[in-house]
């Protein structure tokens, strides 16, 4: 059993001892957490959104938060099954106080999490987070008497809120979309993508054949968007002759394209053929993390922008686009941030924003792919245990590389001439990340498959 507490939120497996998984417990204390550091920030509001992907412990777990929040004072309004963006963009629309996603994201299905929000429906600062992870440690909780506890509405609209918010941004042309014919397949793992993808599709007059679009929280396969996952998707768009497909997690933050001879268009690439687009209407400044291609890098500079890194997680990335004044960033994960609508990922703006590339380029997926530099991506991870010292490893290989162009903002990130290995800890597994990249895939399975070794003999 797994519980991990960091910048991307609370994050646990179903079921365990108090303390070592997301237990009902668990789930009361950080949220009395966070409703206690919410109450300190006197918002002229009082309501904390809520809302949920499909996993089959959702429901279990919203109405622990709910009910906790209830008992805190706060008036809870639960938009029910939703987005992860939709609840940002609910939270931006409402002017709530916060907001809790209840989702654990691309982990497995015996996963879920607790995603917070602050009042402008941004991830918490780190300096926040820690915050609430100290006052859940000092347990010190107080719960209202019967005539201030807080109320509960329901109110599930802000899935049509958040399409139209999308489909009004100046940017996407859902006549000129509509105009193009396209036919596409959707895998949305049987979580909320599968309803929301195709209800976005129809108001943009595209044909839809969906695929694992039943939102019933059983996965279908590993719902991360990567590749050796993606196999079904990929046969289905050949035999259906479409125009390409979409794939979302299952908290459709992340996008992932298939072109339409079955081959990737590569998650990394989805932020890459965006960021050109917005670019090429409205030049700027883009970001994105650590781990991303150096591709949008290449695209920013074909516009006369300046392009930076940032460490890995939204939160980072989104302070980095502020302090730049970025005008589209994101992560190589498939996450778009696209400010003009809100400061997060999100799935549903990235699939309209390509639309409306794509029916303006008019060529197929495979030859948009193929006008962006070429570069490999090999991404790999690493099980580890609570007795490994991640951080002695770094410096061990940060000592063994100095004379290597190093950046240590997140992890250990090595520049070398013909490409680059990221190492870090991740935020949301108990994994070490291993990515190399290269402009060719087996230089950079070469750079990734070295530090493995290296990282292996130092555990």
């Amino acid at each position: 059993m797994t519980l991990i507490k960091s910048i991307s939120g609370i994050r646990g497996t179903i079921g365990g001892e108090v303390g070592n998984a997301l237990t009902p417990l668990d789930i009361v204390r950080f949220t009395s957490s966070y409703a206690k550091f919410i109450s300190k920030q006197k918002n002229s509001s009082n309501i904390i959104i809520i809302g949920r992907d499909a996993r089959i412990s959702g429901e279990m777990v919203s109405n622990i938060v709910s009910g906790t929040l209830i008992g805190c004072g706060f008036d809870v309004l639960d938009i029910g099954l939703s987005t992860t963006p939709t609840v940002e963009v609910a939270v931006q629309l409402h002017k709530s106080a916060g907001g809790i996603i209840i989702t654990a994201s691309h982990n497995p299905e015996q996963w879920n999490a607790l995603k917070l929000l602050n009042e402008k429906g941004e991830f918490l600062s780190d300096k926040n987070g820690k915050e609430i992870l100290e006052i859940a440690e000092n347990k010190k909780f107080s719960f209202k008497k019967i005539a201030d506890l807080g109320k509960y509405t329901f109110d599930e609209s802000y899935n049509d809120k958040h399409i139209e918010e999308i489909l009004s941004l100046s940017l996407v042309d859902a006549d000129l979309v509509k105009s193009a014919g396209f036919k596409v397949v959707v895998d949305a793992v049987n979580s909320t993508g599968g309803f929301m993808v195709p209800r976005l599709l129809e108001r943009m007059g595209v044909e839809c054949v969906k695929l694992y679009c039943d939102p019933n929280g059983k996965f279908p396969h590993n719902p991360e968007p990567l590749e050796e996952n993606l196999t079904d998707i990929s046969e289905l768009v050949v035999k259906e002759v479409a125009h390409f497909g979409i794939v979302v997690d299952p908290d459709v933050d992340r996008l992932a394209i298939v072109c339409e001879d079955g081959s990737m268009f590569g998650e990394e690439y989805t932020l890459v053929a965006v960021a050109d687009y917005v670019l090429s209407k409205t030049p700027g400044n883009t970001v994105s993390n650590l781990s991303s291609t150096r591709a949008l890098r290449d695209v920013t500079k074909k516009y006369n922008g300046t392009y930076e890194a940032a460490a890995v997680g939204e939160v980072n990335v989104v302070e980095k686009m502020k302090a730049t004044n970025a005008i589209i960033g994101g992560e190589g994960n498939g996450g778009v941030i696209y400010p003009e609508l809100h400061y997060g990922r999100d799935a549903l703006l990235g699939i309209a924003l390509f639309l409306t590339h794509l029916a303006e380029c008019k060529v197929s997926v495979k030859q948009l792919r193929d006008n962006y530099p070429s570069y490999f991506i090999s991404k790999n991870k690493i099980q580890i245990t609570g007795n490994i010292d991640v951080e002695n490893i770094l410096t061990s290989l940060e000592n063994k590389y100095k004379h290597e162009e190093i950046n240590t903002i997140d992890g250990l990130k090595i520049d070398f001439e013909e490409g680059w290995v990221h190492l870090r800890k991740s935020n949301t597994e108990p994994i070490i990340r291993i990515y190399a990249e290269s402009n060719d895939e087996k230089k950079a399975n070469s750079f990734a498959n070295k530090m493995i070794a290296e990282i292996k003999a130092l555990m």
